[in-house]
């Protein structure tokens, strides 16, 4: 199918979208990497009147350490902050996650706010920034908001962005002295979704476990640092708390018990790499 017709805009701050957001509200849509808003519109599911191209704005594309976190503008692709020389040292899960990201060519084009706007339950990125408490941050003509992670995503591809608001960029924390970082995904090939992805962070007293691809958000729990049978009954309860259902993908027994494998390897992953304190 092709999508239905639209007029296009570029767009080259944060401003100057807002200002045309705050006139159309949903009748106008944000197009970065359009890795996943053109399969949107060519499904019809989206007919926006108008599409408003930020891809070549300078000042949308930087990425840069501000106050503790790696700040991600909305104009910047995922290749570009996979390959950050010092990503490993600065975010390790985004590190660990971005391999899982579908293909090399997606990345090269799909930006980090484009797959956190589209708030797919499967995707990675929306799920380590849940995993970190990392913070979106939105921009409109009434100014601007930070929201955490955990109040962003609403449901499936739902968000808590308003009609008139962009994306203007994306937080995720820097590493702690003593933390460290797991990640796991099950998928039927590599570069598909998730049927269930893991992310984990642990330091010298708790664990944070994020999962993804089960239930219609990215779901994060805090524990104490646990073992054994009582690790093993805490993913029990998280992978049955996830309220999966059977799909023709995989049935929700197989997802259950995708939260429970992938969960305890991601914890032993963070575990074992903590750094020294």
């Amino acid at each position: 199918m092709k999508p239905a017709r639209f007029d296009y805009q570029r767009v080259e701050t944060a401003q100057e979208a807002a200002a045309v957001l705050g006139e159309l509200g949903d009748d106008a849509r944000i197009l970065a990497g359009g890795q996943s808003l053109m399969a949107v519109l060519n499904m019809r599911l989206a007919r926006p009147k108008r599409l408003l191209d930020i891809s070549r704005s300078q000042a949308l594309a930087t990425a840069r350490i501000d106050s503790g976190a790696l700040q991600v503008g909305a104009a910047v692709t995922q290749a570009a902050v996979e390959h950050r020389p010092r990503l490993a040292q600065e975010v390790p899960l985004l590190a660990l996650a971005f391999p899982w990201i579908s293909h090399f060519q997606i990345r090269n084009r799909g930006t980090v706010a484009g797959s956190v706007a589209h708030a797919d339950p499967s995707a990675e990125l929306p799920l380590v920034l849940t995993a970190l408490r990392g913070e979106v941050c939105l921009r409109s003509q009434r100014g601007a908001r930070r929201l955490a992670a955990d109040d962003f995503f609403t449901g499936m591809l739902l968000t808590a962005r308003a009609d008139d608001e962009l994306i203007e960029a994306v937080r995720f924390p820097v590493a702690q002295t003593g933390q460290g970082f797991g990640f796991e995904e099950f998928g039927i090939r590599h570069g598909d979704f998730a049927l269930c992805a893991v992310a984990a962070v642990a330091d010298a007293r708790n664990l944070r476990v994020a999962v993804g691809g089960v239930a219609d958000r990215p779901v994060a729990r805090d524990w104490p640092l646990l073992s054994g049978a009582a690790l093993d009954e805490a993913l029990n309860q998280l992978a049955w708390s996830l309220e999966a259902r059977d799909e023709p993908q995989a049935s929700a027994a197989l997802r259950r018990r995708l939260v429970r494998h992938l969960g305890r390897r991601a914890i032993d992953q963070a575990l074992a790499s903590r750094s020294p304190l």
